[in-house]
């Protein structure tokens, strides 16, 4: 009766004495009889974890463990003004600039008597009841990936390796920071949009609490399944895997584009089975794989554009035979993981094929490529013209993720890759005034232009990457230069927000900054390539730098994207603070993409998707690496 009226404070206190002296050897629990154990056991039973997802049976453990669910009083976040900072659930604060790290745990409480960890997260639960109930603790774990690139047999083993948790020697997740929450609620709003007037579908328009279809095939939720589980949205998760199971049938007479439905639908699901090992990911995507591979039935086997997946028929866009070379070279993550998983060769020989043909092709200029090949003859086609923006981006991307996720043993994708940096440092490189920014233009027959699209922002964090996996340091010189010029070109435009494409003065004016907007660019489709560069900057640097301007770039998206009845939308003008003109779309790459990067930022755990272990997509679905480093 006693013990029942102390507060629960009190009795963990008691509980944590009662530790100390059977770590010091002074008394025994075991001689402590009953009631010891009754309150033992019914502390354990308040600790057990949520229940499976239903209907959820596992063929592998999952990579990673099952989110959190997030606590009840963090489901409902107030509504955010459109001139105002997010109001964020109480959490406990720390200052802005304070690396979160793992406490440190005593050393003797890891190897003593199991009671004694008992009473350590009774006290601990006890202290986190009382000062922070809505921070979630969850951590992505390090995959320990197949030790050779030789595709598995089809039937896929199931790990005997201990939890990871155990295997990391019980390390501590590190809690939820407040502006990971703050990318939580983000996304949390944009999904009551698109769940209240879009479900099931392509993509939301807020304004007009409606939907459009592309594909009809529901590319923001299976976008937003591998970021779900990131975030640890466990509700949100299981209502979207229900729609899986039940709803997406890829068996209907609709055109597809080879390289979209690839990065999103496949790499989405392929992403999606690592993180939860839940199989009937697998079995969608060697569906859509699968039913993508007509398009490479041409007489240069480089693919056509688009597939018509019902049919089973592909064909190149009704205006020309080419295809852009991004997009060709641009799919090879996925479909060479698809052949590992499942132990069937063909669509990894496919991608391979078209690799090794564009290594040997005539056209490039010290690595560069042109933006078009043509799917009969094979060769380049509109010769002369050299960017790193739309219909050539991912191709450089794409060479060292490769080369990265098979081991590092493909040199001639890593031959490529180093002479195409270097044909960029020699011809598409220059600095802007007054400020001196340097960024990436273009070259068009011989004549540079200072264009840079807000796509080329990819190419930051891609150098930095390559500079993490050995290669030349100057690569991460150059990163951070470029980085700084991704960021003006938020920093220099009237809302905060970049426009699609920016023009450099090379010249100083008197009056003129070092980003020049024309009227046809200046809209805003909630891109996420500069957040993902400022990401790997940040997991590479650790300097506190490259979070804050991520921050301010997730406060902007919610002063004039955010759409109060759900969603936020694209925007036609980011040079007019009082009337941005919405465009009335969600694209799915904004939560697929653009949120996913922004808490991953923010993160200060280096093993949530660990980039040791995990290559991301260029739609931010991360594969796991082949061989370890």
């Amino acid at each position: 009766k006693k013990w029942k009226q102390l507060s629960r404070l009190q009795r963990s206190i008691i509980l944590f004495l009662f530790a100390f002296l059977a770590v010091c050897g002074v008394i025994s629990f075991t001689s402590m009889g009953e009631p010891w154990k009754s309150l033992t056991n019914k502390s354990l039973d308040e600790q057990r974890t949520e229940p499976e997802i239903p209907g959820l049976k596992l063929v592998n453990p999952a990579v990673l463990p099952a989110p959190q669910k997030a606590d009840a009083n963090a489901g409902d976040y107030p509504e955010l003004s459109p001139q105002k900072q997010p109001k964020l659930p109480h959490i406990r604060r720390s200052p802005s600039n304070l690396q979160i790290k793992p406490p440190r745990r005593d050393v003797r409480l890891k190897t003593r008597h199991a009671t004694s960890k008992i009473v350590e997260e009774l006290v601990q639960a006890d202290k986190e009841e009382k000062t922070e109930k809505s921070v979630i603790s969850w951590r992505g774990a390090v995959i320990e990936p197949d030790q050779s690139t030789e595709p598995p047999s089809s039937k896929i083993k199931e790990s005997e390796k201990p939890s990871s948790l155990e295997a990391e020697g019980q390390k501590e997740p590190v809690p939820i920071n407040e502006r990971q929450m703050a990318v939580i609620e983000a996304f949390r709003h944009a999904w009551k949009g698109y769940k209240d007037f879009a479900w099931g579908h392509d993509e939301l328009k807020p304004l007009s609490k409606s939907y459009s279809e592309w594909f009809g095939l529901g590319l923001t939720l299976i976008d937003a399944l591998d970021t779900m589980w990131i975030l640890g949205l466990k509700e949100e998760f299981e209502e979207a895997r229900i729609w899986v199971a039940n709803d997406l049938v890829f068996d209907k007479n609709v055109d597809v584009n080879l390289f979209e439905s690839t990065i999103r639908i496949l790499g989405g699901l392929l992403s999606t089975y690592h993180l939860s090992g839940d199989s009937l990911f697998l079995e969608k995507a060697k569906d859509i794989g699968n039913r993508l591979m007509p398009a490479f039935k041409t007489p240069s086997k480089i693919p056509y554009s688009d597939v018509n997946i019902g049919r089973g028929t592909a064909h190149p866009p009704r205006w020309t035979s080419d295809s852009t070379v991004a997009e060709v070279t641009s799919i090879q993550l996925e479909f060479r993981e698809l052949s590992r998983l499942t132990g069937d060769e063909k669509f990894q020989k496919a991608v391979d094929e078209v690799m090794k043909h564009v290594h040997t092709l005539s056209g490039k200029n010290d690595g560069l490529v042109p933006m078009f090949i043509n799917t009969n003859s094979g060769q380049f086609t509109h010769l002369g013209v050299y960017t790193l923006g739309a219909r050539a981006d991912s191709y450089y991307e794409y060479l060292l993720k490769q080369w990265i996720q098979g081991g590092k043993k493909e040199n001639e994708l890593l031959e490529d890759y180093m002479r195409a940096i270097e044909g960029v440092k020699k011809h598409l490189l220059q600095r802007s005034q007054p400020k001196k920014l340097t960024f990436v233009g273009e070259l068009a027959h011989g004549h540079f232009s200072a264009k840079m699209d807000h796509l080329v922002c990819f190419l930051p964090g891609t150098l930095a990457l390559g500079a993490h996996n050995g290669l030349t340091a100057d690569h991460m010189k150059l990163a951070e230069a470029l980085i700084e010029t991704c960021y003006q070109m938020y920093e220099q435009v009237e809302t905060g927000l970049s426009p699609e494409i920016v023009h450099f003065n090379l010249h100083a004016q008197k009056g003129h900054k070092d980003v020049e907007i024309k009227p046809a660019d200046r809209h805003n489709l909630l891109r996420p390539e500069t957040v993902e560069s400022l990401f790997y900057m940040y997991r590479f640097t650790g300097d506190k730098k490259y979070q804050d301007w991520g921050w301010e770039i997730l406060q902007n998206f919610n002063k004039y994207t955010r759409v109060p009845t759900g969603g936020y939308t694209s925007i036609n003008n980011v040079q007019n603070p009082s009337n941005p003109e919405p465009r009335d779309k969600m694209e799915s790459f904004f939560l697929g993409e653009t949120l996913k990067y922004m808490f991953l930022l923010f993160s200060d755990d280096v093993d949530l998707i660990n980039l040791d272990k995990f290559v991301f997509n260029t739609e931010a679905h991360p594969l796991p690496i082949w061989v370890p480093a």
